[in-house]
């Protein structure tokens, strides 16, 4: 299997499973060359003194921009607390490709998450961006606060991430009830130990914030975003901050920001029911499928196959003598959901599976954690629980998870008990949002925004970017019929040409448009 060929996700059901809130990928070509985070007896992410800089002395910066492979890369200072700007900074890593053509200005894109490194997209912008953009744009990466390599939250070493992401993410005995929670005291205790003052101050609204400090460093007056997945989110968060210095604005593969933690979990349990009926619907129409005559009858083996994991983990062909884990074969399997692209790797991590070998579930699952050669690449795992459970620290505790598993089997006979158990993620968090924790979001004042939803999108339902696009007061909603999460750059010259109007020439969707 091809690390360069496998469309993957960063982040995806992780957050279900570790921050109990809503958890959002975004479809990205790895980078076999990626740096590795910070470990064990490295410094905490940060650890700034004050220096009494105003909120205007961080608006005034200019970004120094030097070459950096086929990109320029800078840094940009932001406040670590908006509401104390004096009382110390971190340095957020900034990427930009220069437009190619005309230039109309800066594009700063994120990829999702949250948790994903925002200077990936730039890595590979001839994967997210069409030629038009790219001729017209500055496409502007960054890593948001607490990700990447800006001041990167961090909460477990390596080793005990592997033990953390193997875990069963679906106890059902007493014993690994225990597990399960130990893990997460181990988790959320080593956040507060290795995370430096960063660790309360990588929420959305901040990231949000940081991203007008960008806007101004840029030299733009009003900010053009093209967000996706979590991105969408983030986008949304800066419209409701920032109405007057909306510009063209993409979100793409929404979610619905009025969604409380619970309701989000089993948006989320349906959306991937729905992707993997989809992918199963698909082999049975092809015929000879291996996994059974009938839809239902192959999500049955696919259930069954998961029970038998779950109380035999299977042997892998990996170098470090892993074994694929209930843990590790359910992000596996869900991975490849992201992208029809990724499909013909489900099928042969199934088949294998089935034959008793977990070795390409295994090599999945590593691509979904970031994992390469024994380390992980980025702080993903990591960060997007932060994030989430700093945006909405909600949780239930085990004892309480029993009572919600009906509805949530009901909503995803294959996954829902994993989701219902990710509703206890945030139990613990040593953190809290000093910086509007509970802000709503209409985006009142926003220039037109345009909110891009896909109907069998398993990370993002589709409800959600209808519910988007209906609460932003400026929203406009442009529909992709299809599978795989996100909608531009799929294939779809509908949703292309309405995304290429409006950012290159102005011109705004119909609301409604089908695709």
């Amino acid at each position: 299997m091809s690390k360069r060929t496998l469309v993957v996700t960063v982040v995806t059901v992780w957050a279900l499973v570790l921050a109990g809130a809503v958890g959002i990928g975004i479809v990205l070509l790895r980078d076999d060359d990626a740096d590795k985070p910070a470990d064990a007896g490295d410094e905490p992410a940060a650890t700034a003194a004050a220096d009494g800089r105003t909120l205007e002395d961080f608006y005034d910066q200019e970004i120094t921009w030097t070459r950096c492979d086929q990109a320029e890369c800078g840094t940009l200072d932001v406040p670590i607390d908006y509401q104390q700007p004096g009382d110390g900074a971190i340095k957020l890593a900034v990427k930009r490709t220069r437009a190619t053509g005309e230039r109309i200005g800066s594009l700063v894109v994120n990829p999702g998450g949250p948790g994903a490194p925002g200077t990936t997209m730039v890595d590979n912008v001839d994967f997210y961006f069409a030629d038009e953009l790219r001729a017209a744009y500055d496409i502007v990466g960054f890593d948001p606060r607490g990700t990447g390599e800006s001041a990167p939250v961090d909460c477990l070493t390596d080793e005990a991430l592997d033990a953390y992401v193997a875990a069963d993410p679906d106890p059902d005995t007493p014993e690994e009830v225990a597990t399960a929670q130990e893990n997460s005291q181990q988790f959320w205790t080593g956040c507060a130990a290795r995370s430096g003052a960063v660790g309360p101050h990588v929420s959305t609204v901040e990231a949000a914030r940081d991203m007008d400090v960008l806007r101004s460093a840029l030299g733009e007056d009003q900010l053009a975003y093209f967000g996706f997945s979590y991105g969408t989110r983030l986008g949304a968060t800066y419209a409701e901050l920032f109405p007057d210095q909306v510009g063209r604005l993409v979100l793409d593969g929404a979610v619905d920001p009025s969604l409380a933690p619970r309701e989000g979990a089993l948006s989320q349990a349906m959306g991937f029911e729905t992707a993997l009926r989809s992918y199963v619907q698909n082999c049975v129409d092809a015929g000879g499928c291996f996994l059974g005559a009938t839809v239902e009858a192959g999500i049955t083996t696919i259930q069954d196959l998961l029970a038998s994991i779950d109380a035999k983990a299977l042997s892998t062909n990996d170098p470090e003598r892993r074994q694929l884990t209930i843990g590790l074969a359910f992000y596996g399997i869900v991975l490849p959901l992201y992208s029809e692209d990724n499909w013909p790797y489900l099928d042969d991590g199934l088949q294998e599976a089935l034959k008793g070998d977990g070795s390409t579930l295994l090599q999945l699952s590593d691509f979904y954690g970031s994992r390469e050669n024994g380390t992980y690449t980025d702080n993903s795992l990591e960060a997007i629980s932060v994030i989430n459970c700093l945006d909405d620290p909600w949780s239930i505790t085990a004892d309480q998870v029993p009572a919600n598993i009906a509805e949530f089997e009901k909503a995803s006979p294959t996954f829902g008990e994993v989701f219902a158990w990710g509703l206890t993620a945030c139990n613990g968090i040593p953190f809290a949002s000093t910086d509007e924790p509970d802000l709503k979001i209409d985006g009142s004042g926003a220039a037109p925004i345009v909110v891009l939803g896909t109907t069998r999108d398993p990370a993002t339902p589709y409800a959600e970017a209808v519910a988007m696009a209906e609460q932003l007061e400026s929203g406009v909603l442009v529909s992709r019929d299809g599978d795989g999460h996100t909608a531009y750059n799929k294939g779809n010259a509908c949703v292309d040409d309405a995304v290429h109007a409006y950012l290159l020439e102005g011109t705004v969707p119909q609301d409604g448009l089908s695709c």
